[in-house]
């Protein structure tokens, strides 16, 4: 984990001090290096993990946090859950893989400002962070109708939620979502670039919370909340 100097007072000039949340180290770097190019952005340190990313965002306080919705240990939301409550005026913009709905409510859900995907160039992030420390909320163009269909319903309320379908993390889901599929285990480690006694583990996780008996049940569960 790398950090800088935490903040001070800024003026209308400053440059908007961005932290970077996310478990591959090569991209990381490649946000870095984007953003550096950019005028009035500063990337004041990154986290490769929930407790890092944690421990650094409440050290350093920056105006963005960039972050992933896909990691170990809760992923954006759990940052999102240590974090928010005690700095308010942190914002935050996730930067993901994802373009799944569920992914999209969690996060938003949780307090995130906005939701980008990792096809957007460096421009266009570092237009994107402008505009979340400003106060607007930025959605990726495909998933801008989604979010706004979420939210016609009730104005200004957060989008509703499934209780069930929120005991999950991201990365359950995902695993869920491919197991629905009919991918095998190894598939599925193939897919989302982890082990297959990771997957083992997590679909044993996903049976607990469901209380379902196998990966059948499992398939009509997620087919009934639309995962598939």
């Amino acid at each position: 984990m790398t950090v800088g100097e935490a903040s001070g007072v800024q003026g209308e000039d400053a440059p908007v001090r961005v932290f970077l949340v996310d478990d591959h180290g090569l991209f990381r770097a490649g946000v870095r290096a984007e953003l550096d190019r950019v005028d009035r952005v500063e990337v004041v340190g990154e986290a490769g993990s929930v407790d890092e990313a944690v421990a650094a965002i409440r050290h350093l306080r920056p105006d963005v946090v960039l972050l992933d919705v896909h990691m170990p240990e809760g992923g954006g939301a759990e940052v999102l859950r240590q974090v928010r409550p005690d700095l308010p005026g942190v914002v935050f913009l996730a930067l993901s893989v994802s373009d799944a709905a569920e992914d999209v409510i969690a996060v938003i859900r949780a307090g995130a400002r906005g939701y980008v995907t990792k096809t957007i160039s460096g421009r266009d992030l570092a237009d994107a962070v402008h505009r979340v420390h400003g106060g607007d909320a930025v959605f990726s163009p495909r998933l801008a109708g989604f979010v706004l269909d979420v939210f016609s319903d009730r104005p200004g309320a957060a989008p509703p939620g499934d209780p069930e379908l929120d005991m999950l993390t991201p990365r359950e889901r995902d695993v869920l979502r491919l197991l629905a599929r009919g991918y095998a285990y190894k598939e599925i480690a193939g897919e989302l670039f982890i082990s297959v006694k990771t997957v083992e583990t997590h679909v044993s996780s996903v049976l607990r919370k469901t209380q379902l008996s196998n990966r059948y049940e499992l398939s009509r569960w997620a087919s009934d909340r639309r995962l598939v």
